[in-house]
């Protein structure tokens, strides 16, 4: 229906102002039903007496309250939701006949359906809530629970109760919001490893409020993977699903209450309608701030840029590879809806449309509804809450960079123009600087083995992808693999024997897990060292495997025990890296930040890890960069059993420093995500200790990690005879 446009302003106003008016106003127990006692208290009361009793060491009473906190804040939310929903019929009559009265009628008729519909909200809010739970909270309740603090204190109050499932659950809660905490993240392999602790503990307890950001996530690993048909699903049940949060939180903008606007002491009847402009101003500000609330992740700050027309962006893309194409179009038409001069969209529509050919029922295929509503309604707020700027000295922070410069009055423009451009110039430079790791991995996932412990994750490493675990190995194990390299390591392995291959102040010397097991053979090593070389590779990637959530199989590439030695007095005046900076699967260009994937670059690998055994050197240190090779951005110091992954292409160029005294030995692995590229020598070695009646254990079994399944890749096809042929690439440019 169409209401007078120029009623409409102050019928918005009206609106709102009734309804923040009544709740405000203390609420009353509805028809006697409701003791006081049963109806829902202060979310925040119960909070912070949880705390209170954490502090003072009460455990019972403390997992009590907060758990009380918890769910009193669900059911307060829920009670919103489901008056609104409730009321909306209420002065329906009176609404009606909006459109056949003028004048005052008009606006009795108005003031008449606001009110109904206000004292329906009032009395069932009423009738489940106290009037102090009604309140607004602070800010200071808003982040603790943003931030999912509760869940922090439940986890050691239910620790101390020796109730760990409920610990280890409270636990992942929160971590998954504070993917940072590293004591919180070692906190949760432990709860893994304790009697009974089962997996169904370390579920999101707020996943309810999340499930927009699991379909988000689902919907990039099945891009990355390219499976296209599950990926435009999910990117759909993404969509859909932001949609609904956005509209839960716009309820709750309309429904909770509100504070009143400070008077600033202007007569009675002109400071009623400034409240009330205020007031409206608030609340639509308020719905247009759910676009920034939905589009920031748990525990982070900042929101993302564009997030529902990106999310459409990747699904028309996803089901025009998977051969929708019909959807693809009424998909990028929605996009359209947001910017519809984007040469890049009109271009794939026109794509579409010569690829659907004389299709011509497709080819007309309108926008989604529910996208065309959403900008209908977005706009109708936007140009009130300019119009309260420009008029009402409102302040207002559009959160959408797709608002049409229509939309803002003419006296605003320029300070909209230079904001934007603002805006768009730091975007920029962040795609500039931010690097998108394709490689299909993860970090985050679980550290299994009993006294590993994550030591630097990408945050505190300021990158993608990388981890440095500790305790991987024992001291004794890393002196038995010294005492291997001591013994049986030769001068320039892999590289044609060259005795200082990076550089001329150092001396190389590599070890290989089936020389090794040839020279136990021949009795010239400890054949239970050599089966460590082995065992180690096999430790390594079952941790990274687990760690960086491998989608598909992991299979060993290549294994190589190095050591490097400073070369006595060729050290004074030294300025370069005992291994230059570079990257291991593509030819790095620092001059023009490229990395070209092809050969020579070892272009299978996708995973890196350098196991270290010693320290008793100077230098030595790894250092991750940026591509222009200069801009240092994390360093590792060596330490026995200390392990350092990292996806292998260009997200993460490294390099070593000069060794200028001493000898560092380290276990330089990789990994490959196609069985084809598997090690061949690693699997002579198995061969030769199955003929002499010894078994080779392996913790996880490659072949069902789902890597070799047959048809995957149409590599894993090739022939014997071409598997045979092919031979193992041993040329050894990137040991570290």
């Amino acid at each position: 229906m169409a209401l007078h446009s120029d009623h409409f302003t102050v019928y918005v106003a009206l609106h709102f102002v009734i309804i923040a008016l009544l709740n405000f106003t203390s609420a009353t127990p509805g028809r006697g039903s409701s003791s006081v006692l049963s109806l829902l208290q202060p979310y925040d009361f119960l909070y912070y007496s949880g705390v209170r009793s954490y502090f003072g060491e009460e455990w019972v009473k403390s997992a009590e309250l907060l758990e009380k906190a918890i769910v009193t804040k669900e059911s307060l939310f829920r009670v919103r939701r489901q008056c609104h929903d409730d009321c909306m019929a209420a002065g329906r009559e009176a609404f009606n006949k909006l459109d056949f009265e003028e004048g005052r009628l008009w606006d009795l008729w108005t003031f008449d359906w606001v009110q109904q519909r206000a004292e329906c909200l009032r009395f069932c809010i009423g009738n489940s809530v106290t009037p102090a739970g009604q309140l607004p909270v602070s800010t200071d309740i808003e982040y603790e629970f943003s931030s999912r603090n509760p869940y922090n204190f439940l986890q050691v109050t239910y620790y101390k109760l020796e109730k760990l499932q409920k610990a280890a659950s409270a636990a992942h809660t929160y971590f998954v919001a504070n993917p940072s905490h590293l004591e919180m993240r070692n906190n949760i392999e432990k709860y893994r490893r304790m009697e009974g602790v089962t997996e169904d503990a370390f579920q999101d307890r707020e996943l309810e409020n999340e499930k927009h950001w699991v379909l988000y996530d689902s919907a990039v690993q099945y891009e990355a993977s390219s499976d296209w048909v599950q990926a435009a699903g999910k990117w759909k049940e993404s969509v859909n699903e932001t949609l609904r949060q956005t509209d839960e939180c716009r309820v709750q903008c309309e429904v909770a209450s509100q504070r009143l606007p400070e008077d600033r002491g202007v007569d009675s009847v002109d400071g009623m309608f400034e409240k009330a402009a205020a007031l409206s101003l608030s609340l639509l500000s308020c719905r247009q701030s759910c676009v920034t609330q939905v589009a920031t992740r748990p525990g982070r700050i900042s929101s993302q840029e564009d997030f529902l027309p990106t999310q459409l962006e990747h699904l028309h893309i996803a089901q025009f590879k998977a051969g929708d194409i019909s959807g693809a179009v009424q998909t990028l038409r929605s996009l359209l809806l947001f910017y519809p001069s984007d040469k890049d969209s009109l271009d794939n529509l026109q794509l579409y449309y010569e690829t659907l050919g004389g299709d011509t029922e497709s080819q007309g295929t309108q926008p989604a509804q529910e996208i065309v509503r959403y900008i209908s309604r977005a706009l109708e707020e936007k140009k009130l809450l300019y119009f309260g700027m420009e008029n009402l000295d409102f302040s207002f922070t559009d959160p959408d960079l797709w608002t049409p410069e229509d939309v803002v009055p003419e006296s605003l423009k320029d300070s909209w123009r230079a904001e934007k451009e603002k805006i768009n110039e730091k975007i920029k430079e962040q795609e500039q600087k931010e690097e998108v790791d394709d490689s299909g991995f993860f970090a985050g996932g679980p550290v299994h083995q009993v006294g590993v412990t994550i030591t630097m994750d990408d945050k505190v490493m300021n990158g993608t992808n990388r981890v440095v675990l500790d305790g991987v190995m024992t001291e004794k194990e890393c002196d038995r693999i010294l005492q291997l390299a001591t013994a049986a390591a030769s001068v320039g392995d892999g590289y044609r024997g060259r005795r200082s291959p990076h550089t001329p102040h150092e001396m190389f010397e590599g070890l290989t897990v089936l020389r090794s097991v040839k020279l136990a053979q021949d009795g010239l090593v400890n054949q239970s060292d050599a089966r460590l070389l082995h065992e180690l590779g096999e430790r390594v990637r079952n941790l990274l495997h687990s760690y960086f959530r491998s989608p598909s199989g992991l299979f060993t590439s290549f294994t190589h025990l190095v050591c490097r030695s400073a070369i006595a007095g060729d050290q004074e005046g030294r300025l370069d890296l005992s291994h230059p900076v570079h990257v291991d699967n593509c030819l790095l260009e620092p001059e023009t930040n490229q990395c070209w994937r092809e050969p020579p670059a070892f272009i299978h690998r996708d995973l890196s890890a350098i196991l270290y055994l010693n320290d008793n050197f100077d230098g030595g240190e790894l250092f991750f960069t940026n591509r222009d090779a200069k801009t240092v951005t994390a360093r590792v110091k060596p330490s026995c059993g200390r392990l350092v992954g990292f996806s292998s292409g260009p997200v993460n160029p490294h390099g070593v420093t000069a060794v200028t005294s001493g000898r560092r030995c380290t276990l330089a692995l990789w990994f490959t995500k196609e069985k084809l590229y598997r090690d061949m020598e690693r699997e002579e070695a198995e061969t030769m200790w199955a003929a002499d009646g010894q078994s080779v254990v392996k913790k996880d079994n490659e072949e069902a990690e789902g890597g070799a399944t047959p048809g995957r890749n149409a590599r894993n096809q090739a022939s014997k005879e071409r598997s045979k042929g092919r031979g193992r690439v041993t040329g050894g440019k990137d040991e570290l």
